[in-house]
């Protein structure tokens, strides 16, 4: 989802023009195409004047059903960017669509075993990605590590599956708690997922026309941590104008978030054979102690002459949901994190991103520094909404960065005036104004990995969240 200024806009076309005009191999000395023998098909484009490393790119979420073809890059301004400066590019289409992290990770190994025969091997490899794609970079270096010498994961969901899942759960089961009660909308075991799309588009369309309604979007909103910032060609709301948060939050709901919540979960569901989602530890009331967005639930409770109090206790009450532990099995394999890196990780978010959280930072980051490993990861941050709204010119500026610590053993500046400063130089690919910021994002709300001593041989089964609760959604000890 990108959504620009007029002036980005016009950028945009000129940069456009200038790349639309050289051809689409002028800078490849080799492409190579094929299959692997799961069916996924892979990209390979290697340069005349090859510097000798290779950028193994994973693509994010494809929609079930959808096209699948094979991507080396995310944007056409910074391939012909990378081709030009020597870099060789290849990436995989992964086997299945959906959350195709069981497949992609075997598939991307099996892209650089193809590179390796065809071109020999890299000096260095780098590998990154996108959104699914930030995760399953993170997955690459956690289990191959030696194939690697240093990975960026933007937009990433660095803090799991299982995390991210839980999380969506926590929005969506409030929601249907407190706005859909009764409307059918099924959380999990979702069975018919058009219909059951439907019916949660329905109820979120009803529930913004009434302030009590927009209140309960707020707070299904705040439980997953959702940004009141929607559009990045409208200036961000001022951290007051909880009206204006609220609207964006429900724009969030309605064109990106639902889909995944209300359907796209069915495809993760059959895939791991049941569902890997619980909320039966969870107090609701700590939840929103912790979310960002709490003093916007509470401010519009209050305008709307609604209990908070006893909407949190109707969540209390309700039934809680229990995870299929095959499924949370799964989950934990296509994948969670230890945290135990061993090559530089810089990571790269958008602070009003509505799909994958800026707190997904948060999560990978603490489990990082709890191995240890904290020297070896930096974190850059980009203020603009939309999920994965990086111009060419700010990846290229982090990929920069990485590869100066690389080169030098040590990393540069990533102050936000010396990244913006930098990324200022690259022209057209500045299809909007640089824009690295600092930020120190708030805790993950859900967060589940391999931190814990007793989780580090990765068995999964046995893995408990960072709050010392049971993987299976048991009740576990309460902090």
């Amino acid at each position: 989802m990108w959504r620009m200024t007029k002036q980005a806009v016009l950028l945009f076309a000129i940069a456009a023009m200038l790349l639309l005009s050289v051809p689409p191999n002028a800078y490849a000395q080799s492409t190579l195409t094929g299959a692997l023998p799961d069916g996924a098909t892979y990209l390979i484009e290697v340069p005349v004047h090859w510097n000798g490393t290779l950028l193994l790119y994973s693509h994010g979420y494809v929609v079930p059903g959808s096209s699948n073809p094979a991507r080396d890059v995310g944007d056409p301004g910074t391939r012909l960017f990378l081709l030009a400066n020597g870099f060789a590019l290849a990436g995989s289409s992964y086997a299945t669509t959906g959350w195709a992290i069981h497949e992609a990770i075997p598939d991307q190994i099996a892209v650089l075993d193809v590179f390796n025969v065809h071109f020999g091997n890299p000096h260095r490899t780098i590998a990154w990605g996108h959104s699914l794609g930030g995760i399953i970079t993170a997955g690459l270096i956690q289990r191959f590590p030696q194939r690697f010498d240093a990975a960026l994961p933007m937009c990433g969901v660095l803090s799991g599956g299982v995390a991210t899942w839980n999380q969506a759960l926590d929005g969506a089961f409030a929601f249907q708690q407190l706005v859909a009660f009764g409307s059918g909308l099924q959380v999990v075991h979702i069975t018919n997922p058009g219909t059951n799309f439907l019916i949660s588009e329905q109820q979120l369309a009803a529930a913004q026309a009434t302030p009590q309604g927009r209140a309960r979007i707020a707070l299904a909103a705040a439980l997953g941590d959702t940004p009141g910032w929607f559009n990045s060609a409208s200036p961000e709301p001022a951290p007051t104008d909880f009206a204006a948060q609220e609207l964006n939050q429900f724009l969030w709901f309605q064109q990106v978030d639902f889909p995944f919540i209300f359907s796209f979960r069915a495809e993760l569901e059959f895939r791991a054979g049941g569902n890997p989602s619980s909320n039966t530890h969870i107090n609701y009331r700590e939840q929103l102690e912790h979310s960002v967005d709490r003093a916007e639930v509470e401010a519009l409770y209050a305008a709307a002459g609604l209990s908070l109090d006893a909407d949190l206790e109707t969540l209390e009450d309700a039934a809680r949901i229990h995870a299929d532990a095959a499924a949370v099995d799964y989950l934990s394999q296509n994948i969670i994190f230890d945290g135990r890196i061993n090559i530089p990780v810089l990571t790269m978010h958008t602070s009003g991103d509505g799909l994958v959280s800026v707190q997904n930072e948060s999560a990978y980051k603490d489990v990082v520094d709890e191995a240890g490993r904290g020297r070896l990861l930096r974190e850059t941050f980009v203020h603009r909404a939309g999920h994965c709204t990086f111009t060419p010119a700010e990846t290229i500026t982090a990929l920069q960065a990485l590869l100066t610590r690389l080169d030098t053993g040590r990393w540069p500046s990533i102050d936000p005036g010396t990244l913006n400063a930098s990324a200022a130089t690259l022209g057209p690919l500045n299809v909007a104004p640089p824009s690295f910021f600092r930020l120190n994002p708030g805790p993950y709300l859900r967060p589940f990995d391999l931190g814990d001593e007793h989780c580090a041989g990765g068995v999964e089964s046995e893995c408990r969240d960072r709050h010392g609760r049971d993987d299976h959604g048991d009740h576990g000890d309460r902090h």
